[in-house]
């Protein structure tokens, strides 16, 4: 049903049955009324690049002519002055990427771009739509031709079923079709579109540029362009953004919030304002709360940078021990934890940090880190400190145990990876790890961090209550995958 733009470069692609059911955590930036809309978006995509660092896009409009540049790379890999200039416009949407179990090419780069009845569409999309492959064989059966792998691209099949209706009534037709989690940016010639799933799941912001408007999933984001915070987009809302100004629907009925307590305790940029909390702050008081379960007699809390740096700030401000940063990150090394690849992972952990010998020589030390999901990490790094003639070596996490996949946008999407289902309890995953003793933070302690109440939160990945059941996906990665939905 719809011909999507040729690309100009080339990629191999495998049509294996995990590839349709990806899960990412992506960066999505959109910008109106700009006269250098693509330079303030690939800026924008600079800030964002924490969320995604595999590929990147811009699509640009100006009001006639839509042009478009992705490639495989962080975005200023991908984007240099040439790009930009090809990208002429006042509107422009981008995405960053990493992919899971989604194929890593470029046919799953986004932003998406179609031509359909005169008229172009562009999507960019932060999450995971937990019901697209049953879409997808409803849309194929109509006859829809598919090209890629990604959910992201069922939403636009559906736009094109409705678009006879009008643009509103096609977004609001598609959307509320859809299960699970999205924050979105869309564009047509004329206009920008920023929509957000009913639980809000994934964080989306709107903001001020020099009198246009600018939509991000984080924050960050703006400052670094100059854009002012206006608000979030609220969960359940659609924004349309055009020469007249801005628009808000609101056609979806009021659900619980879901939103993902590991943005904060991870994802999250800590100068980012998230759910209407600034991260910094939060992962402090993350610490602060690790102190009042867990106090082990060391000389010194270290972090592992950069994540657990924030929550071994409060750690040692509650407790009155000294903090140090006792291990070194070379930052030339992205982030572990998002890389597609467990030989990826391996190497980028041998590499990114390195500890201060002198100061940490015959010494106790307590470890704070935000998060243990698979150990490869957290267990290499404590074995490197060990082969220093470390005392004792203890760890505080500043979150409970993850022991369920996540289906809603997160790259732990399988029950068998996480190491806190294969360790019976914090014993024996200390010991898996190397360490002397080892503590996670409560949930009830995790959430008072937060300043707001229980029922706010998507806490699936610790307790197992999907607020959205995802379908059961039987292949050998996903046997041992058990969904528990949330009951009414």
């Amino acid at each position: 049903m719809i011909n999507r733009e040729k690309e100009n470069m080339s990629c191999t692609f495998k049509n294996r049955p995990e590839d349709f059911y990806p899960h990412e955590e992506c960066g999505v930036f959109a910008v109106h009324g700009n006269d250098d809309a693509a330079r303030i978006a690939f800026y924008g995509l600079f800030a964002l690049q924490h969320r995604g660092q595999e590929s990147a896009g811009i699509v640009s409009s100006d009001g006639i002519e839509v042009r478009h540049y992705k490639g495989m790379g962080l975005a200023c890999e991908v984007f240099g002055e040439e790009q930009l200039l090809r990208l002429p416009g006042t509107l422009a949407i981008g995405h960053v990427r990493y992919s899971t179990t989604g194929a890593s090419t470029i046919l799953n780069a986004q932003p998406f771009f179609v031509r359909f009845e005169n008229e172009y569409y562009a999507l960019a999309h932060n999450g995971n739509i937990l019901n697209a492959q049953n879409l997808r064989e409803k849309l194929e059966a109509r006859g829809s031709i598919f090209q890629s792998t990604m959910d992201s691209e069922v939403i636009i099949h559906l736009m094109a079923h409705h678009l006879k209706h009008g643009l509103e009534e096609a977004l609001i037709a598609s959307l509320s079709r859809l299960k699970g989690a999205y924050s979105l940016v869309m564009m047509t010639r004329n206009k920008i579109i920023a929509a957000r799933d009913p639980g809000g799941f994934r964080p989306l912001s709107l903001g001020t540029l020099n009198g246009g408007w600018v939509v991000a999933s984080e924050t960050c984001a703006f400052d670094l362009v100059g854009a002012q915070y206006v608000r979030d987009v609220e969960p359940g809302e659609i924004l349309i953004i055009d020469d007249a100004g801005l628009r808000s629907l609101k056609p979806f009925p009021v659900a619980r919030r879901t939103h993902c307590i590991f943005e904060l305790v991870y994802f999250a940029r800590p100068d980012s304002q998230v759910f209407g909390q600034s991260v910094y702050l939060c992962r402090k008081r993350f610490g602060h709360e690790l102190v009042h379960e867990y106090k082990p007699d060391v000389d010194m809390v270290i972090p592992f940078p950069d994540s657990g740096v924030y929550a071994a700030i409060g750690y040692a401000e509650e407790s009155g021990i000294p903090f140090e940063m006792g291990m070194i990150r070379n930052h030339y090394v992205g982030r572990t934890f998002i890389q597609p690849s467990q030989q990826m992972r391996d190497l980028g952990v041998r590499v990114k940090l390195n500890p201060v010998k002198s100061l940490l020589e015959n010494k106790s030390i307590l470890i704070v880190d935000d998060s243990i999901i698979r150990g490869t990490t957290s267990r290499n790094r404590v074995k490197n400190l060990r082969e220093m003639g470390i005392k004792e070596i203890h760890m505080a996490v500043s979150c409970p145990p993850t022991v369920y996949p996540c289906p809603y946008g997160i790259d732990f999407s399988t029950k068998g990876e996480l190491i806190a289902t294969k360790k019976e309890n914090e014993k024996a995953i200390a010991k898996h790890i190397g360490l002397d003793s080892l503590h996670y933070l409560s949930p009830d302690g995790m959430i008072k961090a937060t300043g707001l109440d229980k029922s706010c939160f998507c806490l699936a990945c610790y307790d197992g209550k999907y607020p959205v059941t995802p379908p059961k996906i039987i292949n050998k990665h996903c046997l041992e995958s058990h969904f528990t939905p949330v009951r009414p």
